[in-house]
């Protein structure tokens, strides 16, 4: 039976860490201040937004947000970027995603200013991730990275096997598993053979958006299972992309959903956050 990765848990310990941080970053005169932008009605996305600003309050960073209709043009949203962008008072930039069809995200992404870019979305932060230089990283990945880390779990010559290529998850995952020396395979929606690929993963990460799509008898005994994946079932209840019932029964370690990957991705958007801000003491 596998060991259950708290990612709640291991996410109220990093931002009781960060809440030390932001307090002596004060006494410094420097208050931590995140923006997010959120374009249109989306109700999952509401609900992200209201978890990310119950983040900032608990450690003490300042919050501001501006919500957009469905109606604003590419010309309005890159205007309040640049606004945003010029403000010293901002430290971080959030567009929250998705965005109303008519706008182009990565245009948007593009615009942010990269040393504001706590999403880590920016080609000069995903730049600087692929050669190994300090950057922001994507939520998600820091998120898996931090938990492997903390549960001493070794990267170094394992087989890494990654389901999904997104570029918020799957492709800075790529890079950070690379970095951390594992050997890493990709798998995508053209990928043959999916089973015997991931039946050989020890690290196997899921992370393409198919409710339990990973199943017992492709998963190798003692294998170590991230489950990044959110989907609501028939019952209206969130699942991952992992069976995790049957696949516990063989993993060494495993992560359920919820209270796995998704509070880590917040509790790194706010270490992001907190870097940003300390970036500008320097």
């Amino acid at each position: 039976m596998a060991e259950i990765i708290n990612g709640k848990e291991l996410a109220q310990k990093i931002r009781l860490g960060l809440k030390g941080e932001v307090t002596e970053l004060k006494n410094n005169g420097i208050i931590p201040k995140l923006a997010v932008i959120m374009v249109g009605d989306d109700k999952a996305s509401k609900v992200y937004v209201r978890n990310k600003s119950k983040a900032c309050e608990e450690i003490g960073v300042e919050f501001e947000e501006f919500l957009l209709d469905d109606t604003t043009t590419m010309e309005q949203l890159l205007n309040l970027i640049d606004e945003l962008n010029n403000r010293n008072d901002i430290h971080g930039i959030l567009l929250q995603s998705p965005i109303p069809k008519h706008l182009d995200i990565n245009l948007a992404f593009n615009k942010i200013d990269y040393r504001k870019d706590v999403d880590g979305f920016h080609p000069i932060n995903v730049g600087k991730l692929s050669i190994g230089e300090d950057c922001f990283i994507s939520c998600t990945p820091f998120g898996v990275v931090k938990m492997l880390e903390e549960y001493n779990i070794d990267i170094q010559g394992k087989n890494v096997v990654i389901i999904g290529r997104s570029n918020i998850v799957g492709k800075p995952l790529i890079q950070c598993m690379l970095k951390k020396n594992g050997t890493v395979t990709v798998c995508h929606s053209k990928t043959q053979n999916i089973k015997e690929i991931t039946k050989n993963a020890d690290i196997l990460i899921a992370a393409l958006g198919k409710a339990k799509f990973v199943t017992a008898d492709m998963v190798k005994d003692g294998a170590v299972i991230i489950d990044v994946g959110i989907n609501r079932n028939d019952d209206g209840k969130l699942v991952g992309d992992v069976d995790f019932e049957n696949v516990e029964k063989k993993a060494s370690y495993i992560t359920p959903v919820p209270g796995g990957v998704g509070p880590m991705t917040i509790a790194m958007l706010m270490t992001n956050v907190v870097k940003a801000a300390k970036n500008l003491e320097k």
